[in-house]
């Protein structure tokens, strides 16, 4: 992918891009955009100072002082583990300032713009960190990641989700799996049962709408989550090695297999596969419309089963498998990391990855609500929780690509979802789409 000017930055910095993560969950507690700004550069400034006084500290053999910028969403887990590890380690101190997930895409790409990163922040894989990369911003961890042996310590798909143009651009965080999450009672009650093809799906879905039920849950407010019916359709059309060559933007999107992928969810919508007026639905609670009985299926994530258990609902009523797209079955997948800065130090670099280290060694010592699972080889299993490890597996088995709206940058996802709405509306051609998206990459390219 073509690089990026760092130049570019400070443009980028002032605007609000309300759905590049949606696809990962969305943001919590939003804050005001400006307000935001204001506290990325207040906050960048102090850190930079910490982090120049921490480099005289080094020198005088003192403490060595990071500072790191971690999600709001995490705070209640992070804060009585860096209590303890300073406790333990007194020549490292690390300083957290927290934001909410578009808080801390401002912030970053403020501080990327005025030379003024921390030691470490959190991040997304795919585009979203891969913008680093591109622009010299964060660590190489090539070579530190061979002699500190991460591939027997880390989950091989999450880090290969951190990898970046062959280079591995952040310590995995978090690794999730998307996959088709059902009421294994209404499969029942309607006489239906998991598909083996693609055909099969479709069969299951005409059965469910005969039987008064919606097939599938999908909220199309912001487009994330119908993206995620549409890039699985792209891989049942184009197969696995086209839909990635696409993603890398190593092959057109202006293609048959696009439009026929296109075509086909203009035909689902038509049929009434997903609710009425599902475009402008909200996609952060697909939990409801499956526990009210009125779908009978939708695409999420492994923390479903997480908030199933929250809510008292039955789990034995719920299952999940992968979308039958063909081939290996792969299913959509992201992670999530911490990206170290470029400048950092070596001694900087390895207080940044004690910290790490030490964080998911021990944070389960001080909460039982961490979502689970974590991106390591031994990572436990939530109790109870029978689904999240049938999709970790079914990962493990089936392979993975990376989620659409992390292979995209943001003005293209935009045009993505752009053509989603506008063909479900009638105001599209299925045929348009593909050289839709194929114009938003090469403009992107050629900036």
């Amino acid at each position: 992918m073509k690089a990026r000017k760092v130049k570019a930055l400070l443009l980028a910095a002032v605007m609000v891009m309300s759905t590049a993560l949606m696809g990962c969950g969305g943001s919590e507690g939003q804050e005001n955009g400006t307000d935001n700004q204001e506290t990325a550069e207040e906050d960048a400034g102090k850190e930079e100072t910490a982090k120049g006084d921490a480099s005289e500290g080094e020198e005088e053999g003192d403490v060595v002082e990071v500072s790191y910028w971690a999600l709001s969403t995490q705070q209640d887990y992070y804060e009585p583990v860096v209590e303890a590890f300073h406790e333990e380690n007194k020549n490292i101190k690390v300083n957290i300032s927290y934001y909410d997930t578009d808080g801390m895409k401002d912030a970053c790409k403020v501080a990327a713009s005025s030379d003024t990163l921390p030691n470490m922040w959190f991040n997304f894989g795919g585009s979203l960190g891969g913008f680093y990369v591109d622009n010299g911003l964060t660590y190489n961890l090539n070579d530190y990641a061979e002699a500190n042996g991460w591939s027997e310590h880390f989950n091989e798909n999450a880090l290969a989700l951190c990898t970046y143009d062959g280079v591995i651009s952040g310590y995995p965080n978090g690794y999730s799996i998307l996959g088709v999450f059902y009421r294994k009672d209404l499969f029942e009650q309607c006489g239906v049962e998991v598909p083996a093809t693609f055909e099969e799906f479709e069969e299951v879905c005409d059965t469910l709408k005969a039987n008064g039920i919606t097939p599938m849950y999908a909220g199309g407010l912001n487009g994330w989550h119908v993206m995620r019916y549409v890039e699985l359709l792209i891989e049942h059309y184009a197969g696995a090695d086209a839909h990635d060559q696409m993603n890398t933007f190593d092959k057109s999107y202006d293609d048959e297999n696009v439009t026929k992928a296109f075509e086909k969810y203009k035909e689902w919508v038509d049929k009434g596969y997903f609710p009425d007026g599902f475009v402008t639905m909200d996609a952060n609670d697909t939990l409801m419309p499956l526990s009210t009985g009125e779908c009978a299926m939708t695409m999420e994530g492994q923390w479903q089963d997480s908030n199933i258990v929250k809510n008292g609902l039955d789990m034995d009523q719920y299952g999940a498998f992968a979308f039958p797209s063909g081939g290996s079955n792969r299913l959509s997948s992201f992670a999530d990391m911490t990206q170290f800065n470029a400048k950092n130090t070596e001694e900087e670099l390895d207080a940044c990855v004690t910290f790490l280290d030490y964080y998911f060694s021990h944070v389960l010592d001080y909460t039982d609500s961490y979502g689970l699972p974590m991106p390591t080889l031994d990572s436990p299993m939530p109790e109870g929780q029978p689904n999240v490890g049938n999709l970790i597996k079914l990962g493990q088995e089936n392979g993975t690509f990376t989620i659409t709206d992390q292979a995209f940058p943001t003005e293209v996802a935009d045009v993505l979802f752009n053509c989603q709405d506008a063909i479900a509306n009638g105001e599209m051609e299925p045929a348009q789409a593909g050289a839709e998206i194929q114009a938003a990459i090469e403009a992107y390219n050629n900036k």
